[in-house]
């Protein structure tokens, strides 16, 4: 008996049948939908991953922990923009026709109930934990000798770095940090009943939840944690002697933690550095507290944080669900995804680990983390170590803190090549982590440049310029992600490296660009934003149109994390209007509406999420022939489809022209995401996502699976390349 397909699985299943809507949201703005529900329809699929029964406990757990953590970024920086649009009277709309205001009313509907589903995800794995002997204890579940040996530690390891802070006239209310979380605590003197109140900032530099002591139990070996701030509850005594406890509440603060950045500023490091520390006296965006807290406290903690009471939220529940993470603990493998280790490219391995001869027999393409991000890391600490080089550029958008690519180009350059590193400083969050790195960077004797203050420079390029012979040969490294070995591990990304000489000069060129200021007026294989990306895709399209026009197969395939610039939006609707095919891979944030008769009746959008996080970009066009076919074009990129990538940002379009590499992102990375049933998504014309119910299938296939059990094609070397492989995996 055949399987039946799926509608998911773009690669078999037709189209669907389109959906008919209204005039006004076929050619009004409401033809696009709202960025900011779109992202909260993206966490809330994350979100899902924690209630999938088909993925380990302790992976839920972590699924939780990056939703909340998801959710407080976003408020800290969209919201915090919105909120800052709104009170200044802009009532310009977004792309979809809402103003500021309405999207704030939207975004707190929409966020409160993402909100709730968390606190419930979480109440249905405490128990599941517990039953696999995983507990997270309260000071009830102690007994005397735990508590007694409680005491000490507190004593050695916390008490040191806690601040009691009275609340009273002669101690101002303290300041909290973005992300900063404190007890508040009601206090009666046994001298005289009198009342105190004080606050006990949570200290960040010590776990948010403390392991105890294993435990045997019926079914095993038992592992505990208990909550810092139940252990602060437990020694007010020694906080505060002589005074008793008579009410507490939790609470946490997020900031508006957007920089504002002087244009002119004549030292950018500088001015960063100061930057940094605006940001966390950010104004107060959100603020959460725990349900029935003493109703003096709660006031006084409004009033003196200066906080609205609609921004003020009431946990049922456990306050910071991003800490859970802590308890994602090594010791229980069998809760934790099996083991997985990235593969060496074969034809790495056939050069004897040589890069550079590796590189030479043709253009190569990894895709991480199935295969090792150390072969980014090996091509660079070969450069510099080989006599034979001489220069290396690089870019650094985000990196690890103790970069291993940093200590290469700091060994290149202490051993006299001509190291240039481009730091973007303007990478939100790592900014305090990029002006280290560049501190260093320049101590080592590298040429460090800042890039632009207007423009965000998010490309991935590696230039090394290496002797051989009589000539210099340009080795480049494009890449879809960032130079960062730990997300490496866990983000879907594609390195591309080459000796193409029109690439190399067309790489050398943007840093010239970067570092000079001069745009490049004449790159050959390379396209670059903000000059000509948008134009060059906007022109592709187009040409997919004509070629429907001619009668010619007509097909457009793209892989981005985010899809909402309007005139790409429009141009994909003309697109489908004239008969394209187009199949869509957003992997978050999506604008466009598809399945609409007249509109978009062609394209088909999914979102793959899983256990590794979908971040490359790619974008094929079967160039009057279809797809797969050897006449296609077909680019990786660093720019998602966003009005930022696309208009204000520096970034890359590099067109593959190899024959295996071309096979290998259309006929594997390509054909695996769009086949895949088990984590992938489909959007409708209503902006639902709805995943398919696949309890019928024998081994719903899973594209993340498929790539960790197959050779990657262009890294296949002696291995051969004789056919791509079938799209099967082992069953689970």
């Amino acid at each position: 008996m055949t399987e039946p397909v799926p509608a998911v699985d773009f690669l078999h299943a037709p189209l669907p049948e389109p959906v008919a809507l209204d005039e006004e949201r076929m050619y009004s703005p409401k033809r696009f939908f709202n960025r900011e529900r779109s992202w909260l329809s993206f966490n809330s699929r994350v979100l899902e991953e924690a209630e999938n029964p088909r993925v380990p406990l302790l992976e839920r757990l972590r699924f939780l922990s990056i939703s909340a953590a998801n959710l407080d970024e976003f408020y800290t920086v969209r919201v915090a923009g919105l909120r800052e649009l709104a009170r200044a009277g802009h009532r310009t709309p977004a792309a979809d026709g809402r103003t500021p205001a309405e999207q704030l009313v939207m975004i707190d509907a929409d966020s409160g109930r993402l909100l709730e589903r968390q606190q419930s995800v979480w109440k249905s794995l405490k128990p599941e934990m517990e039953r696999q002997g995983i507990c997270l204890l309260s000071p009830g579940d102690l007994d005397k000798q735990e508590r007694a040996a409680l005491a000490e530690r507190f004593l050695a390891e916390i008490f040191p770095i806690v601040s009691p802070l009275a609340i009273d006239p002669a101690h101002p209310f303290p300041f909290l940090p973005n992300e900063g979380f404190a007890l508040a605590v009601e206090l009666e003197r046994a001298t005289d009943r009198r009342t105190l109140r004080a606050l006990l900032p949570i200290p960040a530099q010590v776990p948010r939840f403390l392991r105890l002591a294993d435990e045997d139990g019926e079914a095993g070996k038992r592992i505990r944690f208990l909550p810092l701030e139940s252990l602060l509850l437990m020694q007010i005594d020694a906080l505060f002697p002589g005074y008793a406890l008579k009410g507490s509440c939790a609470f946490r603060v997020l900031r508006d933690s957007d920089l504002e950045v002087e244009e002119e500023a004549e030292d950018l490091v500088r001015e960063f550095e100061t930057a940094l520390k605006r940001r966390r006296r950010g104004e107060i965006i959100r603020m959460k507290i725990t349900a029935n807290a003493p109703a003096g406290l709660r006031r006084i903690i409004i009033e003196e944080i200066g906080v609205d009471e609609n921004e003020v939220i009431e946990v049922d529940g456990l306050v910071g669900l991003a800490s859970l993470k802590e308890l994602v603990t090594d010791d229980r493998k069998d809760l934790l995804w099996s083991a997985f280790t990235p593969r060496i490219p074969e034809r790495v391995q056939d050069h004897g680990g040589d890069m550079f001869a590796a590189i030479r027999q043709k253009d190569m393409l990894l895709h991480h983390p199935y295969e090792t991000f150390d072969m980014v890391i090996r091509f660079l600490q070969q450069a510099a170590n080989d006599p034979n080089v001489l220069a290396i550029k690089q870019t650094l958008y985000r990196t690890s803190e103790n970069s291993p690519i940093v200590s290469a180009l700091c060994e290149a350059a202490e051993a006299g090549k001509q190291v240039t590193a481009l730091v973007e400083l303007k990478a939100r969050f790592d900014e305090a982590a990029n002006i280290r790195q560049s501190r260093r960077l320049e101590r080592a004797g590298a040429h460090v440049v800042y890039g632009f203050t207007r423009l965000k420079t998010h490309a991935k390029i590696s230039t090394v310029v290496r002797r051989e012979g009589e000539k210099l040969v340009t080795y480049t490294h494009f890449g879809t992600g960032n130079y960062h070995p730990i997300t490496a591990r866990i983000y879907t990304d594609l390195s591309l490296f080459t000796c193409n000489a029109a690439l190399g000069q067309d790489a050398t060129k943007v840093f010239n660009y970067i570092s000079g200021y001069a745009p490049p007026a004449d790159l050959r294989e390379l396209v670059i934003s903000p000059s000509q990306m948008k134009d060059h895709l906007l022109a592709s399209i187009a040409a997919e149109v004509a070629h429907a026009k001619a009668g010619r197969p007509a097909v457009i395939w793209a892989k981005v994390n985010s899809l909402i610039e309007p005139d790409m939006i429009d141009a994909l609707y003309a697109a489908s209007q004239a008969g394209v095919h187009i199949d869509l891979i957003v992997r978050g944030i999506c604008g466009l509406r598809p399945g609409v008769r007249g509109l978009s009746e062609t394209i088909r959008v999914k979102s793959v999420v899983g256990r590794f996080l979908e971040h490359s970009r790619i974008v094929c066009f079967g160039n009057g022939a279809g797809l797969p076919s050897k006449k296609s074009r077909v680019y990786i990129s660093s720019a998602d489809w966003m009005g930022r990538n696309l208009n204000r940002r520096v970034e890359t379009l590099v067109e593959c022209t190899n024959p295996t590499v071309k096979a290998q992102i259309v006929s594997q990375i390509m054909a695996a995401n769009f086949a895949d049933v088990a984590q992938s998504w489909i959007l409708g014309p209503e902006g639902e996502w709805t995943r398919p119910d696949f309890t019928a299938l024998e081994n719903p296939f899973s594209c993340h699976r498929f790539f960790m059990e197959n050779p990657s094609l262009s890294g296949r070397g002696t291995a051969g390349a004789k056919d791509v492989p079938e799209l099967t995996h082992s069953a689970e």
